[in-house]
């Protein structure tokens, strides 16, 4: 099959032949570029049987098919060969890696997520390659072995699209490749589960509570912080990291309202929250009260305190508190870092709550479902944007899951009377009726 020039990035001669191997033929495509570059594109092995052709196997009509979609490509100026960017797509990952973190300000643990995920799964399969190799089809059937594979979920899938998006259209600023080959590539739909959503009833985090207060082998106020700590995930819906960062000028008892606006990362930052938005949350009585005898501790109930500290925070204003004089340095007193409370371990939180679970003989549910019990709980006495608002959703679409747990009973009620049988005697009538004008 002969291509005739036309000017621009289409190739000067080429043609799709079939090559006859030791092990069987296939289907190559050739061509000569304007510089004078020849090329040779293996397209895959010629399928000779009948029916039709099994994946990755070329007839010689969908080997055609393929020689026209070069051609097509041609005409765009992005032939394969065409360009010459000088960069790998290992080059094109740190340069979007870069990027998110240093221009556009992703928090720190995101990147680090961004990097341990492409490194595990885009690098090995592509970052020898030169970025401007890599086609639409070798994704698409990347993506389709990941599916195959079940190794990672669908969701997981979707988000590597969506970095390798990223990450070629980064390349295509700044290395000047033509076309993001990712953005021909079929999405992967996400497959929710309400199944999936896990949460305990008020009486379950309340036994949760009490397991936690009679925590074992550890001093009372901690186990009583937890206690309260564990209460305000599940009656709040705040995030781990938006609790530990929690501070005292961020409960408003007189408004009833917590306000959340940072978060304690687990690189042991204090950042902005997930999706950078300020929030309130309402702050129901029960929290309150827990909340405001907590405030009642002799050490760190300032403004600008935290909430919830660390153990070693209290053992180390305790000992300057009831130190007497010579038994610790003066100049470790006047050290302000001294009274200032450091967050507690979000590891050790969850480890804690584990522990509490299991003693109180609840289902093994992760600390994140405190969060989603909040939101399948209210979502029956608030609308779906009042939801939204408190758990901080940005997408709608997140918060609407929550509706699969809301309870139909009052519009079951209300409907009722669609299904209701008649009375005999109406239903008489209407027989008569029928008759007469029949």
């Amino acid at each position: 099959m002969h291509v005739q020039p036309s000017g621009g990035l289409r190739p000067a001669s080429g043609n799709v032949r079939l090559v006859k191997r030791k092990r069987g033929s296939v289907w190559y495509v050739q061509y000569r570029l304007p510089d004078g570059r020849q090329v040779q594109k293996k397209l895959g092995p010629a399928w000779t049987g009948g029916g039709r052709p099994a994946e990755g196997w070329f007839t010689k009509r969908t080997a055609e098919r393929a020689l026209r979609q070069i051609l097509a490509d041609a005409d765009r100026g992005v032939l394969p060969g065409g360009t010459r960017t000088g960069a790998t797509v290992k080059d094109a990952v740190e340069e979007w890696l870069r990027y998110v973190e240093h221009e556009r300000g992703v928090r720190a643990t995101t990147v680090r997520e961004y990097r341990s995920s492409v490194y595990k799964h885009i690098v090995p399969a592509f970052g020898s390659r030169r970025v401007e190799s890599v086609t639409t089809r070798e994704i698409e059937q990347w993506k389709s072995g990941l599916l195959a594979e079940r190794k990672v979920s669908r969701r997981t899938v979707g988000k590597l699209l969506t970095n390798m998006n990223g990450i070629f259209q980064r390349a295509v600023r700044v290395y000047g490749l033509p076309v993001n080959p990712v953005a021909g590539v079929e999405r992967v739909p996400e497959q929710y589960d309400p199944g999936k959503y896990f949460f305990y009833s008020p009486e379950e985090v309340r036994a949760l509570v009490r397991a936690a207060e009679a925590t074992p082998d550890v001093e009372p106020w901690v186990a009583e912080q937890d206690g309260v700590l564990f209460l305000t995930a599940a009656f709040t819906g705040l995030r781990l990291g938006e609790v530990l960062a929690l501070r005292w000028q961020d409960v408003d008892f007189a408004n009833e309202t917590i306000r959340v606006n940072q978060q304690w990362n687990d690189l042991g930052q204090f950042t902005k929250t997930k999706g950078g938005l300020v929030r309130s949350v309402p702050l129901i009585e029960e929290v309150a009260q827990a909340l405001a005898k907590l405030g009642t501790r002799e050490y760190f109930t300032g403004s600008d305190d935290l909430v919830f500290v660390s153990a070693e925070s209290a053992r180390r204003v305790r000992r300057a508190m009831n130190a007497e004089p010579g038994d610790i340095d003066e100049d470790e007193v006047l050290d302000e870092s001294m009274w200032v409370a450091s967050p507690l371990d979000r590891s050790a939180v969850r480890k804690r709550f584990k522990s509490a679970r299991d003693r109180a003989e609840l289902r093994p549910l992760r600390f994140h479902d405190l969060r989603h019990t909040f939101g399948s709980l209210v979502i029956n006495e608030a609308s779906t944007v009042e939801v939204q608002e408190w758990l901080g959703h940005a997408d709608p679409r997140t918060t609407a899951r929550y509706l699969h747990y809301k309870s139909r009973a009052g519009e079951a009620r209300r409907i009722a009377a669609a299904f209701r049988l008649e009375a005999p005697e109406t239903s008489l009538a209407c027989v008569g009726a029928v008759s007469e004008t029949g």
